[in-house]
């Protein structure tokens, strides 16, 4: 694909996901959880903006992210990996402004890092497609080949075996416990349910409770979130995303999602996000 304006910024969106369930089933040899989960993608999320460099290298410019070197930045490890796999070279400029909170199980980190492989594949012209993008978004983290993919998607393995769902509209009351969850201490949480029996899609469809592994241990740990837990129990029937710390509420409507945040605590986080069948993103790069 041709550079017809390689000094200009472009911005693209990195939208959130939620968990509508996650359940661990067992553990591989080599210590990682399988997990059974489908992933939402979200009207709301990030913005990544780039500008592609013609001296090769990858820079972050802005504020560091929650705390996180450039070097550890996953969305400046996605350039440096796509950069190596297409042996391009270009590089490119990175800024990423963000709005997911960091350590909520929204999935903003690997959504960045997806959209830096998805657009930058396009900007360099390096044409390695969906499929190798989510390999290689893989080696950054699980969530990262259903950003790629961009749509809704049954998972299983370590969550990067993905296959696509038809999900009906929905809106959903998101809160913020402004907690970071601390992942790998949760996975190894001895109270951690790790040998659920497997889900089926069935299940799924009818609207059995699947739940979420990780829901009883963090709110155990985390008053802030028994706290959030206990404030969206007053409008339905709260879920954790992720593992956590951010916990949602379902709607079949917008106006019944507005109505129900009017309805908590006014110290809450929350705000409402709309259950999309496309990730914006993938609109966005139509027009490339």
């Amino acid at each position: 694909m041709s550079r017809e304006s390689p000094d200009e910024w472009t911005a693209w969106p990195a939208p959130a996901k939620l968990n509508l369930f996650l359940r661990i089933t067992g553990r591989r040899a080599d210590g990682y959880h399988l997990l059974q989960t489908v992933f939402r993608l979200l009207d709301w999320g990030d913005t990544v903006r780039l500008r592609v460099r013609d001296d090769g290298r990858i820079v972050r410019h802005g504020a560091s992210v929650a705390g996180v070197a450039e070097a550890d930045d996953l969305a400046v490890r996605a350039a440096h990996l796509l950069q190596k796999a297409s042996n391009t070279a270009l590089g490119a400029d990175i800024v990423v402004e963000k709005r997911i909170p960091a350590g909520g199980g929204f999935g903003g980190g690997s959504s960045d890092a997806a959209t830096v492989l998805v657009v930058l594949d396009r900007l360099w012209g390096a044409g390695l497609g969906a499929d190798r993008l989510a390999g290689l978004g893989l080696a950054l983290g699980a969530d990262v080949p259903v950003f790629v993919h961009g749509r809704n998607a049954w998972a299983e393995g370590v969550g990067e075996v993905l296959q696509p769902v038809d999900l009906p509209p929905r809106w959903y009351v998101i809160a913020d416990p402004g907690v970071h969850a601390p992942t790998a201490a949760l996975f190894a949480a001895p109270e951690l349910t790790r040998d659920a029996p497997p889900a089926t899609m069935s299940d799924f469809v009818s609207g059995a409770p699947l739940g979420n592994a990780f829901e009883p241990v963090l709110r155990a740990r985390e008053g802030a979130v028994e706290a959030a837990f206990a404030a969206l129990s007053r409008i339905g029937t709260p879920r954790l995303t992720g593992s956590g710390s951010g916990c949602f509420v379902e709607f079949a409507t917008r106006e019944s999602a507005e109505q129900a945040l009017a309805a908590l605590p006014a110290g809450l986080t929350a705000w409402v996000a709309a259950g999309v069948a496309r990730s914006p993103l993938q609109g966005a790069i139509e027009t490339l």
